[in-house]
């Protein structure tokens, strides 16, 4: 039995796929021949052996002489060789989508390019009609209201026509399109000669987030200034209003002069203009440009497209290069709503197990926001640097075992959405969500960083983002919101990373405070797993305002050094020589020393909307919160109806009738008695009232005689020395049932227990029944 289990594994064992490596084929060779000689010696009978489906899996290696039996790392399994036809982006079924693929060039200014000196600030005049001028692309169709499925390609049938054809050579009109991959336009009008006025699409399957905007556009001509506007964007403030400038990309600037992505821009301005979207007030980005080259393709973008297929273009690249594969894996976390795959990097030296175990971990994410793309350039910038040749990085592969996901919500950036996924929800606001098929990206990403923390020390987690509300670079962090449990260790990082970068990053805009409405990111969530240095990394749209660099924009070549920086920071902060570690920890205890002068409150509270930590990126997420749009519409078609309270059920439609002719009427009260001030609120008429009828039952009851509110007789005799002090002057006790029914100072009654909408004055000798 042992020959026959031994021969089994010799016969099987040696068999490859068309796609291993020719190297591993030559070694693997030299151990089959041995292998299987021995195995012919071992037993006669092998015909009765049944033979074993052949496999690729198991492999030899020498130890000692002996051949060892191992099971192959699964490279080939998860990775993008062989399997691309798995990489491509799909779409939702309902999704058109124009062939081919779009490239763009690498390319960074030699020089930082200054914003925007010319700022328009006159006031925005809205057209007399909203349907002015030619509508010259429109993409507006009945589509589905919730996700429902996905497809390579999109949707099935031919492409309709979006644009308008042009009528002959002399026409100038601009052909728009912006139906391919992270492209976003809705609608284009031309309401002048070189004037057009476009609308972007909001959210897949949501009506908020327009921001994001990436579309083409053909048949330029240049020498001649064209001025878009942008007029349903929803957010209140802008960097636009700063002097930040929209992205140009030429087809013939790029094949000519080798230029990419650069700023271009006259008279912008960001001012409301009027209109209303979802009951929110729209407000407009106007610019003025010129095309370089006549009979063009270009692009305008609000920022450096970075798009799924980028991404595995960047993959593919490593894993086929022998050197920088040996220190990355790229796997499978998991896939996305839509099924498109979400990789996971792993970056650590190759080392013994007893080794790997004991070093701590480095979690890094992005693009959970798809419209934040400068936050796919940072990643770029820390994965070029964990597998470059430098010392830094050798010693970071030897000391950190790294993970990274660099695409955290692919389906949003697929389609073009701004901030959320196809289910409407913005992710970010999801990681404690118990809904793994609705946010499977975060769920996977929660239970990775919680098996980490269980197997080894999580020393840094790091969400990357985009805000565009705000210069500079800088983080949020977690501490504790009470002042006596605070420590500056959580600090030291962002702290060090600013002496690094201090033409980019702003530790003065640094935030570590804990929302309850942040309880949903990632930064928080993974704090509370024990991830003590949780942070949200913010890169601004626009550039920065200090330093060297004050009034510059930030190129790619920008945010990939700041990658690179931020693993060097992680070297300080690990360094064994404590000395820079200390320095800002003592810088830091001072800051806290001063701040805890300031006036503080006992208790936490939410910072205000001003701090714009309202939302990590510059925007507000509460409208997509709750569950998905598929479970809502759901929850629509099978809810019943409402059912009332039992307040709501016993009021009759009389009152109801009465409240709504009361509805609007104030009722002030005047009660005058002789020996207590005036009382001028309803209030005070009620305490009156209440101190009367507690003082009248209190002295009943000391005097034993307790008969109950509706028992107690209308009017009793008793003993003179036995009434109260104030009542000693006449010899009736007003009866219980009566007191609370309005003041005998004054003898009227209470609108309370008068039930009218009229008031009446009691006569002298009214007499109420005593069981009232």
């Amino acid at each position: 039995m042992r020959d026959n289990i031994h021969r089994r594994t010799c016969h099987s064992s040696f068999s490859y796929s068309s796609f291993d490596d020719e190297e591993e084929l030559k070694d693997e060779e030299q151990v089959t021949a041995p292998a299987e000689e021995e195995c012919s010696h071992k037993s006669e009978d092998v015909s009765r052996v049944s033979p074993l489906p052949r496999t690729t899996q198991v492999v030899f290696e020498i130890q000692s002489g002996r051949a060892v039996p191992r099971l192959r790392e699964p490279r080939h399994l998860y990775g993008v060789s062989g399997h691309v036809s798995q990489t491509l982006p799909r779409w939702p079924h309902e999704w058109e989508v124009i062939p081919g693929e779009i490239q763009h060039i690498e390319w960074a200014p030699p020089f930082p390019e200054p914003l925007c000196a010319q700022m328009n600030t006159s006031e925005w005049l809205r057209p007399e009609s909203e349907e002015e001028g030619a509508v010259v692309y429109d993409t507006q169709r009945d589509k589905d209201n919730y996700f429902l499925g996905s497809r390579v390609g999109g949707r099935r049938s031919s492409l309709t026509a979006a644009a308008v054809s042009l009528s002959g050579p002399d026409d100038i009109t601009l052909l728009f399109e912006g139906r391919f991959e992270s492209g976003n336009l809705l609608k284009a009008t031309r309401v002048g000669e070189f004037d057009y006025e476009l609308s972007l699409r909001t959210d897949l399957y949501t009506e908020k987030h327009t921001q994001w905007f990436y579309f083409r556009v053909r048949n330029t001509r240049a020498g001649v200034r064209y001025r878009f506007t942008i007029t349903n964007l929803l957010k209140v403030t802008s960097l636009y209003e700063e002097g930040q400038l929209p992205l140009l990309y030429s087809e013939e600037e790029a094949r000519i002069q080798g230029v990419g992505w650069h700023r271009v821009g006259q008279q912008v301005s960001y001012q409301r203009n009027g209109r209303q979207h979802a009951n929110q007030p729209c407000y407009s980005l106007s610019w003025t440009f010129c095309f370089p080259y006549d009979q063009d393709t270009c692009y305008l973008a609000h920022c450096f497209p970075y798009t799924y297929s980028n991404l595995w273009a960047h993959l593919s690249e490593i894993e086929r290069d022998p050197h920088r594969s040996r220190f990355c894996k790229v796997r499978t976390l998991c896939r996305s709503l839509a099924g498109n795959l979400v990789p996971v990097l792993t970056v650590t030296n190759p080392s013994h197990r007893g080794d790997r175990i004991h070093k701590p971990a480095v979690v890094l994410t992005a693009r959970i926001h798809p419209g934040e793309t400068n936050s796919s350039w940072v990643m770029r910038g820390i994965l070029n640097f964990l597998l470059g040749d430098s010392p830094d990085a050798a010693l970071l592969r030897d000391a950190f075992v790294f993970k990274l996901v660099p695409m955290l919500n692919p389906d949003g950036v697929i389609v073009g959405n701004y901030r959320c996924s196809l289910t409407g929800r913005d992710l970010n606001r999801n990681y404690k969500s118990i809904l793994r098929d609705s946010f499977p990206t975060v769920w996977a990403t929660h239970t990775m960083v919680q098996r980490l923390c269980e197997e080894r020390k999580v020393l840094l987690y790091c969400d990357l983002h985009g805000h565009s509300r705000k210069h500079n670079v800088f983080t949020y962090g977690c501490e504790n919101p009470w002042p006596a449990d605070r420590h500056p260790h959580q600090r030291v990082f962002p702290l060090m990373l600013s002496k690094n970068c201090p033409d980019m990053f702003s530790f003065g805009s640094c935030k570590f405070k804990v929302q309850r409405s942040k309880e949903g990111t990632g930064r928080v969530a993974l704090w509370r797993l024990g991830v003590l240095n949780s942070f949200t990394l913010e890169t601004s749209f626009c550039g920065s305002n200090i330093g060297k660099r004050k009034g510059t924009h930030f190129s790619t070549q920008d945010l990939e050094m700041l990658g690179a920086q931020f693993c060097d920071t992680l070297l300080d902060y690990c360094d064994p020589d404590r000395t820079k570690y200390s320095a800002c920890l003592r810088e830091l205890q001072e800051i806290m020393r001063q701040e805890a002068g300031l006036p503080i409150d006992n208790e936490p509270t939410d910072t205000s909307l001003t701090d714009h930590e309202a939302s990590t990126s510059g925007s507000n997420s509460s409208q997509t919160d709750g569950p998905p749009a598929h479970l809502q519409a759901f929850n629509k078609m099978t809810s019943r109806k409402k059912l009332k309270s039992k307040k709501e059920r016993n009021k009759s439609p009389l009152v109801r009738a009465r409240e709504s002719e009361e509805k609007g009427v104030s009722v002030l009260y005047l009660v005058f008695d002789t020996k207590k001030p005036a009382m001028t609120s309803k209030s005070e008429y009620l305490q009156h009232l209440m101190a009367d009828y507690v003082r009248s039952r209190m002295q009943l009851t000391l005097n034993g005689y307790d008969w109950g509110p509706c028992q107690c007789p209308q009017a009793t005799h008793l003993p003179h020395s036995q009434l109260s002090r104030d009542n000693r002057d006449g010899e009736r006790l007003p009866g219980l049932a009566n007191l609370p029914a309005g003041d005998k100072s004054i003898r009227r009654l209470s609108p309370v227990q008068w039930r009218g909408t009229t008031s009446y004055t009691a006569p002298s000798n009214l007499q109420l029944p005593s069981n009232r």
